[in-house]
């Protein structure tokens, strides 16, 4: 059947480009500055120029935060029902403009009207409506955490209009005022919502937004006056992200890139798998974080499923994006039509097949055929890099075990799409991906009840439903934390090593590994004296090969992470009564080592602190959603992983204890640096894991110089979170820097101490969620 042209009038959006001159100045404190500097917004599907706007100076975003910061006791003062009201007029506003918001979002980022009327812009309302809800509940729902203040928000240009819902709704939902920065390329829907938060009635300065390149991200970034930085973009802009606000102090959400696998297996509806596929990779043109641009196809079906996805692609429509009837639209920018092409010119050169349906290009804009590739290896540029273009790499698998192996091997770990008849074996499959987001016989679904975001390189937080409210929230518990001094990690003794009798007992703490004592690779030891300033024993030195046994132990110990919650349970209570029976023996300890007037009284919340992280192990739930679309989506609590820990000096059995009890609860393996000032006590509690059932590997005892461990912690590949909370802000600092080499999670307490004997302080949700990752898996049901 032949279509003819449907185009989409574009007459309203011009109109409004020709009501503002085509110039637009920057959005600060709910006025608009004049035109300054200005640079080009132009139309990718013909070249055209569509208009002018204003790059930001350091100057101008002095002066937004400035007006954010005024704003934020207006903001809050409203209450949470103040603010639902004016959420619920923007998504009211949004859905009354939604034509004009649809046609110039086309207009200015290339994408087909179909995508922007009937997926962006409901979804953008619908982030405002749900965000106006948790307003209204805050103070109920959230009642322990308050806003995090200003928060500066940088979004790219595939979904310009969706990006600021997400990034924005949350924020003022929570009582934050926003600095928004829209991509350079997109910012033209920006500047219209701007308009929306006048008529809305948003104060002034709750809502404030610069244009402009990197420079004005950056300056977002390392401005002092900001408090948390929310980032959608790229890998490499996120690392800098990282390194820029390490030691800041600013909270971090990053959603990063992906390259996310869509797997089928040989029982799936085909004609259903190819339709998905259509819409996980050819939407938006591939531009899309979540695309799945990985084919991985069984076997037996791998030649009939490539034929019908040839024959399928034949039929996708390329044209103007106005055109109701295209599938396919235009590239946002040549620059990024040059990089698709040359990834895909490199596959040429490694021998690989590359297919493109036969189709005319149009010869004004940035265009770029749907293309398939086959033959790869798993090694190949297009396999491994996020070419975030209409490309689709297809591999073959045999078994669901190496389906599930060659989806995670990436260093992304953002999404992926599972399509099989058997519910059973989507359901196997679904939790032993490494990705925040699983579609099962689906792609691409959104909503804003359902958490969006990625493990490893795809950066970590969530966007969307009740975590994605708590990236914009802190706990109410951190604002009480004492400013503690640090005990000195050195201490002196006064008394020399006894050597006059040589048969005397080797009192050499060895470490624990892999559930054995083991002495340091080093074969270096130091001293550890006690508060009388005597020698109490010494202690093994450890070196980054005793960090690296450690983690390939932990590694080993993966049993543990798919053990049940309730045998989890039963080994933390094992633990917690043969610390019991060994009270007297850690008292005495405690006392010799730190001088403490009541060291029974540590020991006691230590075993309290075992059996209350005991009792969340099988109780720290996830949630099921009902999104509008016909399905659920099960939000489910992971580990992390492996977790690198370096404990505090202060209460040394305690600190230990409120670190790695949670950790374990949720199924994480852990490598321990205990106080490097008194290590001794954690170093004692070998025997009580050998007695308790603990599996070898589980918890990895290393101790040492607090740096450089934490360093090696930091930089090592396979270690998946680094928490440190031993009190010296250049040694927090330095872990957030290194952690951006592989963008692991971090937990960090800076220079403030914690009370390690407050339940608020050291134990709850808000620690439990540093110790897991929330993986969203849709599951449609229906027809």
């Amino acid at each position: 059947m032949d279509y003819g042209p449907a185009p989409e009038s574009q007459k309203e959006a011009q109109a409004w480009l020709d009501g503002h001159q085509r110039k637009f100045g920057l959005f600060i404190d709910n006025a608009w500055s004049e035109p300054a500097e200005l640079f080009a917004s132009t139309n990718p599907a013909d070249g055209a120029q569509l208009a002018e706007l204003t790059q930001a100076t350091d100057a101008d975003v002095e002066r937004a935060v400035e007006a954010a910061r005024r704003a934020l006791p207006v903001w809050q003062g409203m209450g949470g029902h103040g603010r639902a009201k004016v959420m619920y007029a923007l998504a009211r506003l949004l859905q009354k403009h939604s034509r004009l918001f649809a046609v110039l979002e086309t207009l200015d980022n290339g994408k087909t009207i179909r995508e922007t009327r009937d997926i962006d812009l409901p979804l953008a309302a619908r982030h405002f409506y749900h965000h106006a809800g948790w307003a209204q509940l805050q103070s109920e729902e959230f009642a322990d955490y308050r806003a995090v203040g200003v928060v500066g928000q940088i979004v790219p240009w595939n979904f310009p209009l969706l990006m600021l819902s997400w990034k924005i709704a949350p924020a003022l939902a929570a009582g934050n005022t926003v600095v928004f920065k829209p991509a350079e390329f997109t910012s033209l829907t920006a500047m219209l919502f701007a308009e929306l938060c006048v008529q809305a009635g948003v104060p002034a300065g709750v809502v404030n937004i610069v244009t402009g390149d990197g420079r004005v991200g950056s300056a977002i970034v390392n401005h002092p006056g900001v408090d948390k930085i929310a980032f959608t973009g790229s890998t490499e802009v996120g690392r800098l992200i990282r390194e820029a606000t390490a030691g800041s102090g600013k909270k971090l959400s990053l959603e990063l890139g992906g390259k996310s696998p869509f797997i089928v297996f040989e029982d799936a509806d085909l004609d259903g798998a190819v339709e998905g596929l259509v819409d996980s990779i050819w939407f938006n043109q591939g531009q899309v974080c979540c695309a799945g641009s990985r084919l991985l196809v069984q076997e037996s079906i791998q030649e009939r499923f490539l034929n019908k996805v040839r024959a399928r692609m034949e039929n996708l429509r390329l044209g103007s994006p106005l055109d109701k009837s295209m599938d396919v639209g235009a590239l946002v920018d040549p620059v990024q039509r040059q990089r698709i092409a040359a990834l895909v010119d490199s596959a040429r050169a490694e021998g690989c097949d590359v297919w493109q349906p036969a189709c005319e290009l149009p010869a004004d804009g940035s265009w770029f055929p749907p293309t398939l590739i086959t033959g790869a290896s798993t090694s190949a540029a297009v396999a491994q890099a996020e070419i975030f273009g209409p490309v689709l790499v297809a591999m073959s698998f045999r078994t669901p075990p190496e389906a599930v192996q060659l989806a995670n091997n990436t260093v992304y770990g953002l999404a992926a799409s599972v399509w099989t008849e058997s519910i059973s074996l989507a359901l196997d499959i679904a939790p032993a991906i490494k990705a925040g987001v699983v579609w099962i016989n689906s792609a691409n679904q959104f909503d804003a009840a359902c958490g969006f975001g990625g493990y490893r390189e795809s950066g970590f937080g969530r966007e969307g439903g009740r975590e994605g409210m708590l990236e914009y929230m802190t706990a109410l518990a951190e604002d009480a934390r004492p400013a503690l001094p640090v005990v000195e990690a050195k201490a002196k003794g006064n008394a020399k090593p006894a050597a006059a009798d040589p048969f005397a007992i080797d009192r050499t703490a060895k470490m624990y590994i892999g559930g054995k004592q083991a002495r340091p690779d080093s074969a270096y030891s130091a001293p550890v004296f006690g508060a009388n300033g005597a020698l109490l024993a010494e202690v093994g030195v450890g070196s980054r090969k005793d960090i690296r046994n450690a983690v390939e132990a932990a590694h080993k110990a993966s049993g543990w992470t798919g053990a049940t919650a309730h045998n989890r349970a039963q080994v933390l209570y094992y633990i917690a009564e043969n610390l019991a029976a060994r009270a007297d023996e850690f008292a005495a300890r405690i006392a010799a080592m730190t001088g403490s007037k009541n060291p029974e009284k540590e020991v006691q919340a230590s075993i309290e602190r075992l059996f209350y992280y005991a009792a969340w192990a099988d109780k720290y739930d996830g949630l099921a959603h009902q999104p509008p679309t016909k399905g659920i989506t099960v939000a489910l609590n992971e580990a992390v992983g492996v977790i690198g820990i370096v404990c505090p000096n202060e209460a040394p059995l305690l600190g230990f204890i409120s670190l790695v009890a949670p950790a374990i609860a949720l199924g994480n393996r852990v490598v321990v640096v205990p106080s490097e000032a008194h290590p001794l006590s954690a170093l004692d509690l070998y025997q009580v894991f050998d007695t308790s059932d603990l599996p070898g590997g589980v918890v990895n005892i290393i101790s040492g110089n607090a740096d450089e461990l934490a360093r090696t912690l930091a930089t090592h590949a396979d270690i998946d979170a680094v928490w440190r909370h031993d009190g010296s802000a250049e040694g927090c600092a330095e872990v957030e820097r290194l952690s951006a080499g592989t963008l692991k999670r971090t937990w960090v307490g800076g220079a403030k101490g914690r009370d390690w004997y407050s339940a608020a302080q050291s134990g709850g949700r808000a620690v439990l969620a540093h110790a897991s990752q929330v993986k969203n898996v849709w599951i449609p049901y229906g027809v």
